[in-house]
């Protein structure tokens, strides 16, 4: 499974490098809307995956890694989804690649990719942060709750 893993991983950088997802200029022009046909892969991978995983869903198929069912549950869009996508966007814009083509950048040596990659890491910490912060602020006593209890060892 992992070699297997490992092959289709090499294959899809290949693809990402081959059609120059890489580089940073192609998909600024993207981004500025010079570039449709970057577009055009994007959507049809998302239309390949869409109209393959609602197949995979249907068949009752498991997943390879575990032998789960395939399923998904649709939720509407919360202001998570929102700001996600967001600081997503942001992300990419100003560092011209997202998660997948910066290991694809980082396998070719393209040291743009480590400061990319650094960001990823520094996010994903941030996020991490912010969501213990926020669980232990909705877990704390409020103050109100304390008033009238005696102080402890009185």
């Amino acid at each position: 499974m992992k070699a297997a893993a490992l092959v289709i991983g090499m294959g899809f950088g290949f693809v990402l490098g081959w059609a120059r997802l890489t580089d940073y200029d192609v998909i600024h022009d993207m981004l500025l809307l010079r570039r449709f046909d970057v577009f055009m892969m994007i959507g049809t991978a998302v239309a390949t995956a869409a109209i393959f995983a609602r197949l995979l869903r249907a068949a009752n198929a498991r997943s390879l890694v575990g032998g789960e069912l395939i399923t998904w549950t649709s939720i509407s869009p919360t202001r998570n989804h929102v700001t996600g996508s967001v600081l997503f966007g942001l992300g990419w814009a100003l560092s011209g690649t997202c998660p997948g083509p910066v290991a694809a950048q980082l396998g070719r040596g393209q040291l743009a990719g480590l400061f990319t990659f650094a960001g990823i890491l520094a996010g994903v910490a941030l996020f991490g942060y912010i969501k213990r912060r926020r669980e232990a602020a909705a877990t704390a006593p409020r103050a109100t709750e304390l008033v009238g209890r005696p102080e402890p060892g009185l």
